[in-house]
């Protein structure tokens, strides 16, 4: 329907998009990235909110940052260790699998990521629900599941196997969400704090349809016990997005939108580039991977005594949780081989105050879309070669 002509966009845009931002004191120019608009323009002021948008480091903090980082690399975590912590990399910590039974989980006033770098309430979702509503004709339409304007159209459709295209969907035996039209992922859900906004506007979008899974059987069951899930708009699985023999219960290129946020930073360096290479198989023509993770040098890698890296920016928590911390470059690269195109790629700076102890802390992530490319229109049955 015209409902949903734009809807990897859209959604791409509610869930990444914030409000243009003003002008900083050490820039005669606007920042060209919309990660927020809360700019520091008066340091006196710093500890007057909680988060401050787009901060620019001086040589002085990089190099700090550089040194502090290897200095708490220098003890590595020892070989026997190591493989312990992969070998239980898959069981949740006793302590989080205890928060998730008393975590209260609204789709009010939940956050998208452990730091609450930005909640879903606060732009994520109020844009995007009105997105969703309106009418977006113009120029574009969709051809099975694809987004393209009237000049492609036509050139599919004047060519008889153009017709085709996406009829081997049919053929697959009926999956959760078969039927809909337009279909996201989630991964690494856990208790479900985005799952639920999603669904909240989802449910107002017919033909959508939201899988979500976790590596944790505990995770996934509370999302399957909440209120707000229901069967027809949701499907919750327990999935290890590292084994590559294990099926997701739908085919490959199906999905419109793959949400991963603070997921890929557990992995191990060396799995990583195979996770995404199969994320990326299920992405139809034209779809997007929406990515969110800590980046290099972030308060959180700085922090780390020395005995808890396990190897190059790669660290271990306290209760057994490992993350890594990226840069774009490392990011831009992983999707580029899984044969995804750079939509956005942001390197996301902010300070973060505590405002009671007078603390300021650094903080670094990486947010980024990536797109699987659209079926060539030469031949319109070639996907993604590279893939």
């Amino acid at each position: 329907s015209l409902n949903t002509v734009n809807f990897i966009t859209r959604l791409s845009a509610l869930c990444l998009r914030k409000n243009k931002m003003q002008h900083r004191h050490r820039s005669s120019r606007r920042p060209a990235v919309p990660l927020g608009s809360r700019i520091l323009t008066d340091p006196s002021k710093v500890f007057e909110h909680n988060m401050w948008d787009h901060m620019q480091w001086s040589q002085e903090e990089e190099e700090n940052a550089k040194k502090k980082a290897t200095e708490n690399s220098l003890a590595k975590v020892q070989s026997e260790d190591q493989d312990k912590y992969e070998r239980e990399a898959k069981i949740l910590p006793e302590k989080r699998r205890q928060g998730f039974k008393t975590e209260k989980i609204s789709s009010e006033h939940t956050k998208i990521n452990r730091d609450n770098s930005f909640s879903l309430k606060n732009g994520m979702f109020e844009e995007g629900e009105k997105c969703l509503k309106k009418n977006y004709g113009g120029d574009s339409t969709a051809v099975q599941g694809y987004v393209y304007n009237k000049n492609q159209v036509k050139a599919l459709t004047d060519n008889p196997q153009g017709k085709n295209c996406g009829e081997e969907l049919g053929k697959v035996e009926s999956f959760p969400g078969c039927d809909a039209t337009h279909r996201i992922l989630e991964v690494g859900c856990g208790a479900g704090n985005s799952v639920f906004p999603i669904l909240k506007v989802l449910c107002n979008t017919p033909g959508t349809f939201l899988y979500c899974c976790d590596f944790a059987s505990g995770a996934v069951e509370l999302v399957k016990s909440h209120s707000s899930y229901n069967s027809a708009w949701c499907s919750a699985f327990v999935h290890d997005v590292c084994d590559d023999a294990l099926p997701y219960p739908f085919p490959d290129e199906i999905l419109d939108v793959i949400l991963l946020v603070f997921v890929l930073s557990t992995i191990h360096p060396d799995r990583m580039q195979g996770v995404v290479n199969r994320l990326a198989k299920l992405l139809k023509p034209g779809g997007m991977l929406l990515f969110r993770d800590y980046g290099r040098y972030d308060t959180a890698q700085l922090r780390f005594k020395k005995g808890h890296c396990l190897s190059e920016n790669f660290y271990v928590r306290g209760d057994g949780t490992r993350v890594y911390f990226f840069t774009k470059d490392e990011v831009w690269n992983m999707f580029n081989l899984a044969g995804l195109t750079e939509v956005q790629n942001l390197v996301d700076r902010r300070l973060q105050v505590n405002r009671k102890k007078k603390v300021k802390m650094q903080r670094v992530w990486i947010q980024s879309k990536f797109q699987k490319p659209l079926p060539s229109l030469h031949n319109p049955e070639e996907t993604t070669k590279n893939h």
